[in-house]
C-alpha cells in the first residue's frame, strides 16, 4: 500500500510539473480576460524588470452577484511549465491577493461585473525575470482557477536586430515569409550558448505555429545568427478581417447589421469570401488583437454591452479533410470548440456565433488539416509575402548552475 501511495505521489508531481499554462478562461461565467501593458492596450503583456512598468488585468464575471476572486502567480520555464520555484524567490510582498477592486456594469443588456488590479502593487512585487502565469480563483479554492493569464518580465542583456522577406528556401516571392535575426550579447557574459540560451519566436502572438528550440546558424563570442534557418519559414497568411461593434443604432466596419432581439443585441457581420486571388490587397489590422470600446461612453470597461456575433462563411461544400476555426487574440489565440466553424448544410455556410463586448476586433480563418495543430491561414484567406505580420523573438538564459529560464531580450519584428 505504501509504495502504491509513493507511486501516486511521483505521479502527481510528473503531471505538474509537465502542465503547459496558457491564457485561457476556464469558467463560461468569465468573459473578456485581458492583460496589458498600461497605457499600451495593443502591447504584449511584457514589462521591464525593476522598472515604473506595470500591468493591467481585467475580466468580467457575467452577473451583479457577490463574488470573493483572489489570485496567485507563478514562474515559469521558458516553455511555461512550473519552473518550480519557491514563491518567496521570486515575489515580493506576499505570494496572494484578493481582487478588491469590481465595478457592476450600467444600463446593459447583460449584466457583469468589471474586476480589475494591476501587477506589480503595494502588496505583490517581482524579484526576478522570466515568464509567469496569473491564476484567478474563487472563494480561496487555489486548485480549481476560474481563467489564468500568462505575461513575462524581461531584464534587458541582449540585443535583437532582424528582417523579415519574401524570397526562402522553397520560393521566390510567393506564400511565404523568412525570419532573420542577429542576437548580440554586448558584453552579457555566457559561458556556453549552445546549452545556456534557449529562443521562441512567435508570429502574431499565435502558439500553434511558434518555433522554440531554435539552433543558431552562426555562432561567435559576441553573437548568435540566424539567417536562412528553415524552422524560421512561416506561411504569410494575409491580413486580418476586422469589424467593430462599438455603437448600437448604426452598423460598424465589418457589420451588415445590428438587431435587438429582446433582450440581447445581435451583431451580423458581411458574409466573408474564400480568397482564391494571388494579388496581394494591402489592409491595415493589429494583427489578431481587439479593444473595448463604446461609442460616446463615460467608462467602456462597464458601460459596453455584449452582443451574440454572428460570421458566415459561404462554401458549397465543407472541408473533409480538416477542421475551420476563428482565429485572433478575441479568443487568445486557441483551437477550440468555442471558435471551431460549423457547417449549416441549408445555407452552404460555415456558421458560427460568439458572445462579445463591445469594441473593435480582428480575425482570420484557421484550417487545421486532419491529425494537425497547426492552422494554415492559405486555405480560405489566401497567403502572400508581403503581409504585414508581427514576430516577436524571445531570449532566454539559463547560465551553468542556475535554476530558472532568465528573459534576457524580447524584439518585435514587423
Amino acid at each position: 500500500m505504501k509504495k502504491l501511495i509513493f507511486l501516486y505521489s511521483i505521479l502527481i508531481c510528473l503531471a505538474v510539473s509537465s502542465q503547459t499554462y496558457r491564457t485561457k478562461i476556464f469558467n463560461p461565467q468569465i468573459k473578456t480576460l485581458q492583460i496589458s501593458l498600461s497605457g499600451a492596450k495593443f502591447s504584449l503583456p511584457i514589462m521591464e524588470l525593476n522598472s515604473s512598468d506595470f500591468l493591467l488585468v481585467s475580466f468580467d464575471e457575467m452577473s451583479h452577484g457577490n463574488h470573493s476572486y483572489s489570485y496567485k502567480v507563478i514562474h515559469c520555464n521558458a516553455d511555461w511549465t512550473p519552473s518550480g520555484l519557491n514563491a518567496t524567490e521570486y515575489l515580493t510582498g506576499y505570494t496572494t491577493a484578493n481582487i478588491t477592486n469590481y465595478v457592476q456594469s450600467l444600463n446593459t443588456t447583460y449584466l457583469y461585473t468589471h474586476y480589475a488590479f494591476q501587477l506589480p502593487n503595494n502588496d505583490m512585487g517581482f524579484k526576478i525575470s522570466g515568464n509567469y502565469v496569473i491564476q484567478i480563483y474563487e472563494d480561496n479554492n487555489v486548485e480549481n482557477p476560474i481563467a489564468q493569464a500568462c505575461f513575462s518580465i524581461v531584464e534587458p542583456h541582449v540585443s535583437i536586430a532582424g528582417t523579415i522577406r519574401g524570397n526562402t528556401d522553397t520560393e521566390l516571392s510567393g506564400r511565404l515569409q523568412q525570419l532573420d535575426f542577429d542576437l548580440m550579447f554586448n558584453g552579457y557574459s555566457v559561458r556556453d550558448a549552445a546549452s545556456e540560451i534557449k529562443v521562441v519566436v512567435r508570429q502574431n502572438n499565435r502558439i500553434d505555429n511558434q518555433v522554440a528550440d531554435l539552433q543558431p546558424t552562426y555562432i561567435s563570442t559576441s553573437k548568435l545568427s540566424y539567417i536562412n534557418n528553415k524552422t524560421l519559414i512561416f506561411e504569410g497568411g494575409n491580413e486580418y478581417h476586422r469589424f467593430d461593434i462599438s455603437g448600437v443604432y448604426a452598423a460598424g466596419e465589418g457589420v451588415a447589421n445590428i438587431q435587438f432581439t429582446k433582450p440581447y443585441y445581435d451583431a451580423f457581420l458581411y458574409d466573408n469570401k474564400i480568397q482564391n486571388s494571388k494579388i496581394y490587397s494591402s489592409d491595415q489590422d493589429v494583427n489578431g488583437k481587439f479593444v473595448i470600446n463604446l461609442q460616446n461612453s463615460q467608462n467602456d470597461d462597464t458601460e459596453a454591452d455584449y452582443m451574440f456575433v454572428h460570421f458566415n462563411l459561404p462554401t458549397k461544400q465543407p472541408f473533409f479533410d480538416g477542421r475551420l476555426y476563428l482565429g485572433g487574440e478575441f479568443n487568445y489565440n486557441q483551437l477550440n470548440d468555442a471558435v471551431r466553424m460549423n457547417y449549416d448544410g441549408k445555407t452552404e455556410s460555415y456558421v458560427q456565433t460568439i458572445l462579445l463586448k463591445q469594441g473593435g476586433y480582428n480575425y482570420q480563418y484557421w484550417f487545421v488539416p486532419k491529425g494537425e495543430t497547426k492552422a494554415a491561414v492559405e486555405r480560405v484567406d489566401g497567403s502572400h509575402w508581403q503581409t504585414s505580420n508581427e514576430y516577436t523573438i524571445y531570449v532566454y538564459h539559463r547560465p551553468w548552475g542556475e535554476r530558472y529560464d532568465k528573459l534576457v531580450g524580447v524584439k518585435v519584428i514587423q
